[in-house]
């Protein structure tokens, strides 16, 4: 029975490792230190997936150069299909930037906060509650907004100087 099972398994082999947990294939990364290198790789990674039935959209598919790339083209060609070369996307709630720095994110997420902060201000802020109450609401719902992500922030001084002007 357990040698039956086995021989069943479907999955993907890359390099020593295999992976049967395909459940979740729609959202994927994949790192090349060279352009001429990520092609190929998409190329197996189409071919892999169809084998196994699932198709990749191009339409959908990004990439992204990190650190000033300054001659990198709008798009690159991938088994005939045009995928965008990208500055910056969103994964996960943050923004990905390709300068690899945080500032970008932190703009975002201020922003984000100060929106939300401000839907509330006459309900909320401005209202008889006490402020022990507002102190627990901000905690619980305003800060984690701006704080989403902030373990993965490369924090340089001008970053810090504006999360310590938010938080005044």
């Amino acid at each position: 029975m357990m040698m039956m099972m086995m021989m069943m398994m479907i999955g993907l082999a890359f390099g020593q490792s295999y992976f049967t947990d395909l459940d979740f294939v729609d959202d994927d990364r994949l790192l090349a230190e060279l352009l001429e290198l990520l092609v190929p790789i998409l190329e197996t990674m189409a071919s892999e997936a169809a084998s196994l039935g699932f198709e990749v959209n191009w339409q959908k598919t990004k990439v992204q150069a990190l650190g000033c790339r300054e001659d990198m083209p709008l798009t690159i060609k991938v088994q005939g299909q045009d995928v965008m070369v990208v500055e910056e996307f969103v994964y996960l709630g943050s923004l990905i930037h390709s300068s690899t720095k945080s500032t970008c994110d932190i703009s975002r997420r201020s922003a984000i906060t100060r929106a939300a902060m401000q839907s509330l201000d006459n309900q909320i802020w401005r209202s008889w509650l006490a402020i022990s109450t507002k102190l627990k609401l901000y905690n619980t719902c305003i800060l984690p907004i701006f704080l989403y992500g902030s373990d993965c922030w490369a924090i340089s001084k001008t970053d810090a100087r504006k999360i310590q002007a938010f938080n005044q």
